[in-house]
């Protein structure tokens, strides 16, 4: 029994010792990348900072498009069905088709204008207010006014809604102003396509440049990486460190990228809640929250190591030792 003991614990041992040498490697080889960064600040900084104007370009973009959504999904709730009644239908038939629209679960808000409202605010802004005083009538008719809820917006049953008002007894049309709306929808459409051409573009941007990084880094210390492999080396071992350094590289980009994008975001937050405010609209502009600041990150990191990998494993087969 002690033999098969010794022999089990000469068995495992070694196995145990070579994992935990792989992980003291690991963090000797992280330990070591972070610490030849911070030796040569300036250089380093200067990659560092391209990496990060790259990621905050189309990250910012994507909040600012964000943002307008938020503020023009206001405007499309806010967004009214005007009812022109027919000049025959009087004060009470107009109350209660009001109070039956009230009813419905796809509006929001009914009002009403009088043909006496209509008619003085049309003398305030028309600047004919002593023509149309010489009138012996009243021309205007009763105009509901309906909002449609959140949900039947988003729903897209606004026009479904402004069809059964059209067909109403006592109707003569009903108008909804939303060509300026859909256009601005393709144009955020359009926005949201170009971010992502651009983005694909400055993540390509960052691959390279820590690939052209790693590439030089390699040069500056072949010798170094000559004498590791003279001694037996594997060229797992000696890539660790540069894919470290790759690593640091991206997540310290994506992290002035986040401090970027959400300094922005403090500096425009006075007069874009102003300009909210003009529109009517309650939205303030969100920052960069920390599921996206994380997502950002990750895929800082993941770009960093996938860039220091290509440049490692082409490079790194024409160091050997001679």
């Amino acid at each position: 029994m002690r033999r098969a003991s010794k022999t089990a614990g000469a068995v495992f041992k070694p196995k145990r010792t070579s994992l935990l040498s792989w992980w003291k490697h690991h963090g000797l080889s992280a330990h070591g990348s972070a610490l030849r960064i911070i030796q040569a600040p300036l250089g380093n900084l200067m990659t560092i900072m391209v990496i990060a104007i790259a990621l905050a370009l189309p990250s910012g973009l994507q909040v600012l498009i964000s943002n307008i959504e938020g503020l023009t999904g206001g405007w499309q709730v806010s967004s009214q069905i005007s009812v022109f009644m027919r000049h025959d239908i009087d004060a009470e038939q107009t109350d209660a088709i009001a109070e039956d629209l009230r009813r419905r679960d796809d509006v929001n808000r009914v009002d009403i204008i009088t043909p006496e409202q209509a008619l003085a605010e049309f003398q305030a802004h028309s600047g004919f207010a002593e023509a149309l005083q010489t009138l012996e009538s009243n021309p205007l008719p009763s105009v509901i006014t309906v909002t449609p809820s959140a949900q039947a917006t988003r729903d897209g049953r606004v026009g479904e809604l402004q069809t059964h008002l059209a067909s109403l007894n006592g109707v003569d049309n009903a108008q909804l102003d939303r060509n300026w709306l859909d256009r601005l929808a393709v144009i955020i459409q359009l926005a949201h396509r170009s971010i992502l051409v651009i983005g694909t573009l400055l993540l390509i941007a960052v691959l390279l440049i820590v690939v052209n990084t790693i590439r030089l880094d390699i040069e500056n210390r072949r010798q170094e990486i000559e004498i590791a492999k003279l001694i037996g080396a594997t060229n797992a071992f000696v890539r660790r460190p540069f894919l470290y350094t790759g690593l640091w590289y991206g997540l310290c980009g994506a992290i002035i990228a986040v401090i970027l994008v959400n300094i922005a975001v403090a500096l425009l937050y006075g007069p874009a809640s102003t300009l909210a405010r003009l529109y009517g609209s309650s939205a303030s502009p969100d920052f960069l929250g920390p599921v996206a600041s994380l997502g950002l990150l990750l895929l800082g990191s993941i770009l960093g190591l996938i860039g220091s990998f290509i440049s490692v494993s082409r490079h790194l087969r024409a160091v050997e030792p001679s």
